[in-house]
């Protein structure tokens, strides 16, 4: 497919003028496995798997059946007062897998619209217990949680909130939990569990009785792979229990076998009150999202003693849309059938053992990862970000396909990937990065 003018469509997240007037703009016309097939017929590995979205691979056509049946039996009713069996068996499966009484699900169309209907909810709970003064939230520096408002107000990546205002108020920010004494860990660091008593000083300044919930990513994964230290996690439930704080987790990268379990929750062995989800749910063939919710929240908002009726006025016209419950549905067949989850868990010592042999390059100045998710931090030119951007350019042109947040590499890479290429893959990083050496 050759593609002629590049005039009208206003690309999300990319500096547009300098995309569009290269002389060869990064252009891919078919995907298929682990690879991305560029305008000019070169094969390239995708190292991030969509965006850590298509733990699959790229075009199973298993989902594409899947989709296509769906399609030309229902393609779509009203999600009010209507239902279809797709959705409700979706749920129900989703409920097998999940952390233990993550029972119920709430369907949206992107982890944006998971992150805000997450806080409706956790307003909208409190609310119905007689505690509308719990309103605010805590968040976390360099967290990225969508760019819907409230997904933003939470968010703690400054260049997603500065052009916009304060988004929504009430809302507070605990320290990142990456330092310079963890540089280059394997895993999870050692140090920095303190760091969650963060959220015991935001209880003693703001009052714990008027914070509705703490929102965090297990593993912060768009900036730049910031894993946990150990017990961190753990703390901050125990706060929130002893506060009546509700803890979501946004598993929207680490959900679906990124980590080496159905979910990060599973993993860290910590249980949140609700779990944000979306891309590896329909491996990024079709937008869709969903609030996991457990038992204690659903059953309050339900309680027909409290109120009846509608009990949520929230949700969307795509909400539980039939294909992409149709999709989703064939994705966890494929991680079943296929044993995804273990795939993960035997692949992860390579991936992460390759990507740490980064370290001894001089550009290298940090190496985090878990699972199969990793962060490399480069030193940085003049500008921040301009070498990120040299090094998209030459890793694409090298046919690796990555993401870069500022001067940081991001790798996410399907779960289906061989240790072959996950090799091939991290060496041609490589050899990109020791001729980008500091100057």
């Amino acid at each position: 497919m050759k593609v002629g003018n590049l005039d009208n469509w206003w690309m999300p997240f990319t500096a547009n003028s300098a995309f569009k007037a290269s002389p060869s703009p990064r252009m891919v016309v078919r995907s298929s496995g682990v690879h991305y097939y560029s305008e000019d017929g070169r094969e390239i590995v995708d190292a991030m798997g969509g965006l850590m979205s298509t733990p699959c691979g790229h075009s199973r056509p298993e989902i594409a059946a899947a989709v296509a049946k769906q399609l030309g039996e229902l393609a779509f009713v009203v999600p009010f007062n209507v239902g279809h069996p797709a959705a409700f068996e979706l749920a129900e499966r989703l409920a097998t897998i999940a952390p233990a009484g993550l029972k119920y699900s709430f369907f949206v169309n992107s982890g944006s619209e998971a992150a805000d209907s997450a806080m409706k909810i956790a307003l909208a709970y409190h609310h119905k217990r007689g505690e509308s003064n719990r309103t605010r939230f805590v968040s976390r520096e360099r967290a990225y949680h969508g760019v819907n408002f409230g997904g933003m107000a939470i968010g703690g990546i400054q260049p997603n909130r500065d052009a916009y205002g304060i988004g929504l108020p009430g809302v507070v920010h605990m320290r990142h939990t990456w330092s310079e004494e963890n540089r280059f860990t394997l895993g999870q660091p050692a140090a920095g569990a303190e760091l969650a008593e963060d959220l015991t000083r935001f209880c003693t300044l703001l009052g714990g009785h008027n914070i509705a919930a703490c929102i965090v990513e297990p593993v912060a994964g768009s900036t730049g792979v910031l894993v946990p230290p150990v017990g961190y996690l753990q703390r901050l439930r125990e706060i929130c229990d002893q506060q009546g704080i509700l803890l979501i987790f946004d598993e929207v990268i680490t959900g679906f076998g990124r980590v080496g379990e159905n979910f990060a929750a599973q993993r860290f062995g910590v249980v949140p009150d609700m779990m944000t989800i979306a891309k590896g749910l329909t491996n990024s063939a079709i937008p869709m999202g969903a609030v996991l919710v457990s038992e204690k929240i659903y059953n309050v908002l339900t309680d027909e003693k409290r109120h009846k009726g509608i009990e949520l006025f929230h949700g969307y016209t795509y909400s539980g849309h039939p294909a992409a419950c149709a999709a989703a549905l064939a994705v966890l067949d494929i991680f079943e059938r296929d044993q995804l989850v273990q795939r993960a868990r035997d692949a992860e010592p390579i991936l992460q053992n390759a990507v740490h042999a980064l370290s001894e390059l001089e550009v290298v100045t940090d190496v985090r990862g878990i699972g199969m998710m990793a962060g490399v931090d480069l030193q940085p030119l003049d500008t921040p970000g301009a070498r990120g951007l040299q090094v998209l350019q030459k890793l694409y042109d090298a046919g690796v396909m990555v993401k870069m947040t500022g001067d940081t590499i991001l790798l996410g890479p399907a779960l289906v990937m061989e240790p072959e290429t996950i090799k091939l893959m991290v060496s041609r990083i490589g050899n990109v990065l020791s001729d980008c050496q500091t100057i």
